[in-house]
């Protein structure tokens, strides 16, 4: 804080404190003018109501009293008069910074028990479970929800329902997590309208979907140029996360037009990496707990 901001907190304070308690000690002893009745002589209600004329009371006093007390060894001793330290030197930076090396103690002892056992099986530890909850609503409740339901929209896939773009052990979901995916369905719209209806129709029949079975039957022959990434039988490749199409479970809506918009204009993923942003402990914590989402009630514990 700079001199000319300091020179005015204390001006503030030593006015309004001083307002305050001047009328602190002058208000037991002013003398009020009062009626013979003992009020003071404004009525209301055409005489009914009077204003009485009182002292005030002796626990009102002290408790007043022992506020300014209060105020005043509070300025003495916390910053808060202009550039004045304090006597017991205090500053939230180094609260913060003393509060951030006790959790972070007791992080590392619990990191260090953590390190010891394999994604699958850290799943199935309360504390982890803990710890990668607060990770998740912290890092990727914003896209995949705070229930891990995902987002159709963001193209934000749903965590809880065992379906994996890029594999569902703890060691692809450390990946995902650490360094990011990015996944690209290139746009269709060349193969001309009737065929984009026709290869929605075939993916729909893929998954077991009412559909046309006429115009499956004639978009056959074209899957061939989809079975490069998601494979003869619509299978999905995790290794270049093109999704299963036979599990009825959609990224981007299941609907006939959400997928017909698939195919004519193509989809574009991108999972940022969080390893900038977290260590590697965490992100073993919060691949847990995704782990935890997908195999509810199976995860072996400790």
């Amino acid at each position: 804080m700079s001199w000319g901001w300091s020179l005015w907190v204390m001006f503030l304070v030593v006015l309004n404190l001083g307002i305050t308690f001047f009328l602190f000690l002058w208000a037991p002893r002013a003398k009020v003018p009062v009626q013979p009745d003992g009020t003071s002589g404004h009525v209301w209600a055409h005489g009914v109501l009077r204003e009485g004329v009182r002292r005030l009371p002796r626990w009102w006093l002290l408790l007043s009293g022992l506020m300014f007390a209060v105020g005043f060894g509070y300025l003495a001793l916390f910053p808060g008069f202009g550039r004045w330290p304090g006597l017991l030197h205090w500053t939230s930076h180094a609260e913060l910074a003393r509060d951030q090396e006790a959790n972070a103690a007791k992080l590392d002892e619990l990191m260090q028990r953590f390190a010891k056992y394999p994604i699958e099986q850290l799943a199935g530890d309360p504390a982890a479970e803990q710890l990668g909850w607060r990770l998740f609503e912290d890092n990727c409740a914003a896209c995949h929800g705070r229930e891990a339901k995902g987002n159709a929209r963001l193209g934000a896939p749903d965590l809880t329902d065992r379906d994996w773009l890029y594999g569902g052990d703890g060691q692809a979901i450390y990946a995902s997590i650490h360094d990011g995916r990015s996944g690209v369905m290139p746009p269709w719209a060349s193969l001309g309208e009737d065929n984009v209806k026709n290869l929605a129709q075939y993916v729909l029949g893929l998954s077991g979907a009412p559909h046309d079975a006429a115009r499956a039957a004639a978009a056959k022959p074209l899957f061939a140029t989809c079975a490069a990434c998601h494979g003869p039988d619509g299978k999905g490749n995790p290794a270049l996360g093109a999704p299963n199409l036979t599990d009825r479970v959609w990224l981007h809506g299941g609907s006939v037009a959400d997928i017909e918009a698939t195919i004519r204009g193509g989809r574009q993923g991108h999972m940022p990496a969080w390893s900038p942003r977290l260590t590697d402990d965490q992100v073993r914590v919060l691949a847990a707990y995704v782990y935890h989402l997908g195999h509810r009630g199976d995860a072996t514990p400790q």
